[in-house]
């Protein structure tokens, strides 16, 4: 009865062995699916034209940047905000050439959080003696509470004592 009760065991044992394989598989191909699909919806709300903005320029004429997925995977950002006539300008300008430009490209960290890598050059004629700051590296854009844009964390001007707000809004 003791080799009977144990053969049933390992046969049982070995039977459901498969099953729990399969099913595991199931669960990680499931996990699988829905971390791409939520990366898909993410993506299609990254891609496309964005209105950015640079406090110094302006709030009320925006600029844009244009985030498309090349085909090779890598999803670019391109754009920039130009000064309007001094007269039309929130701020007090003396000059009408000032600028922000960005090149480079994105990583999806999430919804709320990119990563930016590239160049990031501004001109504005209050800051650096109105020559252009450079800036290349890696920049995280990251959307808080209730905004709808993602704002670059790393705020300090590296060349003059300011803190610059660089935001990427979300698509209408």
């Amino acid at each position: 009865m003791k080799k009977f009760l144990l053969s049933l065991l390992i046969l049982l044992t070995v039977a459901s062995v498969p099953a729990s394989i399969e099913a595991k598989k199931k669960v990680r191909r499931t996990a699988k699916t829905e971390k791409y699909a939520y990366l898909n919806d993410v993506e299609r709300k990254v891609q496309g034209k964005h209105m950015l903005s640079l406090q110094w320029l302006s709030w009320k004429y925006f600029g844009y940047v244009n985030i498309t997925k090349q085909p090779d995977g890598t999803i670019t950002c391109r754009g920039e905000q130009l000064a309007r006539n001094c007269k039309d300008a929130d701020n007090d300008c003396k000059t009408n050439d000032d600028y922000i430009k960005l090149d480079g490209v994105i990583d999806i960290v999430d919804a709320s959080h990119l990563i930016f890598v590239g160049e990031i050059r501004q001109k504005i004629y209050h800051i650096n003696n109105g020559e252009e700051v450079l800036r290349k590296g890696t920049f995280n854009f990251v959307a808080t509470g209730n905004r709808k844009y993602w704002r670059m964390q790393e705020m300090e001007n590296p060349v003059d004592e300011c803190v610059d707000y660089i935001d990427i809004y979300f698509k209408r």
